[in-house]
């Protein structure tokens, strides 16, 4: 059963939160991150991208980057910029996003629930992603970017946080992208008491989004354990920084994909091999969303098709053959366009359904030659596919919206 924690949290102060949060390190390149940093010296980019901080020469994972995170995180503590609460607190953060709203608890989740699975995940992680991550905590000494986990919505869980809402937030402000960002502390022992020991009745938590960042805090502990093999498990090192969000009210986007060309085909044949395993309806120049599981919007010489997979493929039960990224993957990309392993294929693109259908016309006008809208993967398919103890295809999911860096500092120690 989880084992979910109130933690002793180093988070902004109330005038500068607006400025320090900070969308995740990996939403940008280095180019980009200091073109942020430009616009808002306090944004948490600073901290979570140092590099920036150097001149071009220096390589992003230089042993100098992960100190001068921890210099910068350290003097704006010193500075006043940041607090660190007196006590074990949870909690509440609500995003706001085209008027839907979002609200998760803010806690520690344990290194064990996700070794023993627990903590279930659904994405394969790359071990050079890891390492950037590891150094970054272990130099720190702070987990400073929270995991997204997702669990089954549990009344009384529900109930504790609807009654924090109504008090007195510690942060209400909408960042630049518009996305409300409200956020409320839990101190009071009952509703700790309540909360925790709801949590220990959940088998089973999901990571929506952060499998490489909670990889990285999970090594950090293993390695902090290695380093004092007299451990309780107690110490802050068997614990990283997430929010849990019931599932209930979480949406995913579409993830949508472009491929460089036909694979040798022309048009027509590359739509007669298509129609094999596929209905294809053309649509004009109307883009055309998806409204179904098993269906796809297709963009192909200025004109937009409906595709619908034949009802052989479409009956998969599999967990994950089932899902409209594999299908497409499985049907469409590889037998027909040559996308063997859409991880290393540089010839396919993946583009985020916040982005919309705009963009994949932008691509195949410029760089493209087709692109496929998706029906987007349901929150149930991903529980699905956890609990079989199998992996999505890449791509699969696209939370919207994303957390943010730099509201809730876990410091190990």
């Amino acid at each position: 059963m989880a084992v979910i924690n109130p933690f002793i949290c180093t988070r902004p102060n109330r005038e500068v939160a607006h400025r320090i949060a900070a969308l995740p390190y990996d939403v940008y390149n280095r180019e980009e991150a200091k073109e942020e940093i430009k616009k808002e010296p306090l944004s948490f980019l600073r901290i979570d991208r140092a590099e920036t901080n150097f001149s071009d020469e220096v390589d992003t994972y230089d042993s100098r980057v992960y100190v001068k995170a921890k210099e910068l995180l350290q003097e704006m503590i010193e500075q006043g910029s940041f607090e660190v609460d007196k006590e074990e607190c949870y909690y509440v953060y609500e995003l706001v996003m085209d008027g839907r709203s979002q609200t998760g608890l803010v806690a520690c989740a344990s290194v064990d629930d996700y070794l023993n699975n627990v903590i279930k995940k659904h994405e394969n992680t790359r071990e050079d992603k890891e390492l950037d991550r590891i150094s970054h905590v272990d130099v720190c000494n702070a987990q400073t970017g929270p995991i997204f986990l997702a669990y089954r919505s549990r009344e009384e869980i529900n109930t504790v946080v609807e009654e924090t809402k109504k008090e007195n937030p510690l942060y209400y402000f909408d960042s630049v992208d518009g996305i409300g960002h409200h956020v409320w502390r839990i101190s009071d022992k009952e509703r700790i008491s309540t909360l925790k020991d709801a949590f220990s009745k959940i088998s089973e938590i999901y990571i929506a989004d952060g499998h490489h960042r909670s990889a990285s805090a999970v090594k950090v502990g293993l390695k902090r354990r290695k380093e004092n093999p007299g451990y309780s498990g107690k110490e802050k090192f068997n614990y990283f920084l997430s929010v849990l969000f019931p599932h209930d009210q979480l949406k995913i986007l579409a993830y949508n994909r472009a491929v460089m060309d036909l694979n040798g085909l022309n048009k027509e044949q590359f739509l007669k091999k298509v129609k094999e395993n596929f209905e294809v309806t053309e649509q004009g120049e109307a883009a055309y969303t998806p409204k179904e599981k098993a269906s796809y919007g297709m963009f192909l010489d200025g004109t937009w098709y409906r595709l619908k997979a034949r009802e052989a493929i479409r009956n998969i039960q599999d967990p994950v053959e089932s899902l409209d990224v594999s299908l497409l993957q499985n049907y469409l990309l590889h037998p027909i366009l040559g996308i063997e392993d859409p991880r290393v294929d540089k010839r396919i693109d993946f583009i985020g359904g916040i982005r919309g259908l705009k963009e994949l016309e932008r691509r195949v006008a410029t760089d493209m030659s087709v692109a496929f809208s998706m029906y987007p993967t349901s929150i149930t398919e991903l529980f699905e596919v956890s609990d079989a103890g199998k992996l999505m295809p890449p791509k699969s999911t696209w939370f919207e919206p994303k957390l943010r860096s730099g509201l809730f500092i876990h410091s190990l120690s």
